[in-house]
């Protein structure tokens, strides 16, 4: 996992387990979970492993099964959209912000122009400035608006796909040290 990510994640003092990589939305994203391990212990035990299957997920929609989800078990903490300019990072984190909060990973450079990060404030979009020595700074700290715009099944099947890849690295994790 890229170093920088898990410096912007402590910078904004989002605990959790960085998950690089991640198609979201028609982005490419880190997400940071907390692990649920109460649900997951549970989960383990009755038979629940993580499902990203999309089939799985437009199963969903149906009501008769709506009802037989399994309990999530991780928790989206936030999203990280790494872009190269501040005027890029609204396009990035829009849609995403109404998942958790959204926080643009940018390199130290010139001081901008005041105006893009007005506005990032303004939609509540975080903006963390990372330096070659991965030092990290937030300078717009980012606001938690999902509630604004409620749950959604996509993002309970990201949630599912974000449970899945984070036992793929524990396993994996457990095998390398064997």
């Amino acid at each position: 996992m890229p170093q920088h990510l898990s410096r912007a994640a402590s910078a904004l003092d989002w605990r959790g387990v960085v998950v690089p990589d991640v198609a979201a939305l028609g982005q490419r994203v880190s997400a940071v979970v907390r692990v649920r391990q109460d649900v997951h212990a549970w989960r383990k035990r009755n038979g629940w492993p993580p499902n990203p299957s999309p089939s799985w997920f437009r199963t969903w929609l149906e009501p008769a099964v709506y009802d037989q989800l399994p309990l999530a078990a991780v928790e989206l903490v936030g999203v990280l959209v790494t872009e190269s300019t501040v005027r890029r990072a609204l396009r990035s984190c829009g849609t995403l912000m109404t998942l958790a909060p959204c926080a643009v990973v940018l390199p130290e450079g010139p001081r901008d122009d005041p105006w893009p990060l007005i506005e990032l404030d303004y939609y509540g979009i975080g903006v963390v400035r990372v330096d070659g020595d991965l030092t990290a700074r937030v300078e717009v700290p980012p606001e938690n608006r999902a509630a604004e715009f409620g749950p959604s099944l996509f993002g309970r099947w990201l949630l599912e796909v974000l449970y899945d890849r984070v036992v793929r690295a524990a396993v994996a994790e457990a095998r390398a040290r064997q």
